[in-house]
């Protein structure tokens, strides 16, 4: 009977190793699951954030394409500007005036039509959308506000692609 509890006993002890072995197994497997888990919601994460960003970056490219473009046109909606200033006297001058006038807002038109505006006169200085040319002495404004405006801004969506040129109160 001894042999036999022994042998019992050994095969207990065999079983139960066993199922150690197996339970070890079972929980070393159990990580690797839960590692790759967390490496597939990371890796996914990640997709999605690129995926966002490529996202964003196509509608900026989209909404800012036509800027260097715009800026170049800026030097001929100056001009245009400047011609409506030339003093017209005779029956001719005004004809051509009035012309360039209707050709300016048919620009103008165009551009805005392409996200290009003019920035709103502000008579406070603002270094986003100003670029103080000089710093004038004056007694009838506040330190800070914009005395005279020497050349318009614009900006393309939100973003200024031509500061306004001010000069500004000390």
């Amino acid at each position: 009977m001894n042999q036999e509890n022994n042998e019992e006993m050994i095969e207990n002890n065999q079983e139960i190793e066993q199922e150690k072995q197996e339970e070890s197994k079972e929980a070393i497997l159990q990580k690797e699951l839960d590692e790759l888990k967390d490496k597939y919601i990371r890796a996914n994460a990640e997709f999605e954030n690129i995926k966002k960003r490529m996202e964003k970056e196509k509608i900026s490219a989209m909404l800012y394409a036509n800027e260097s473009f715009a800026k170049d046109l800026l030097d001929v909606l100056d001009a245009l500007e400047a011609a409506l200033n030339v003093e017209a006297n005779d029956e001719i001058s005004l004809k051509i005036k009035e012309g360039v006038q209707n050709t300016l807002d048919l620009f103008m038109k165009k551009l805005e039509k392409n996200g290009v505006k003019s920035i709103d006169e502000i008579k406070e200085f603002d270094p986003n959308l100003h670029e103080a040319m000089f710093h004038v002495e004056s007694k009838d404004h506040q330190s800070g506000s914009i005395i005279q405006t020497l050349q318009k801004g614009y900006k393309i969506n939100d973003r200024v692609i031509r500061p306004v040129k001010v000069s500004v109160a000390k």
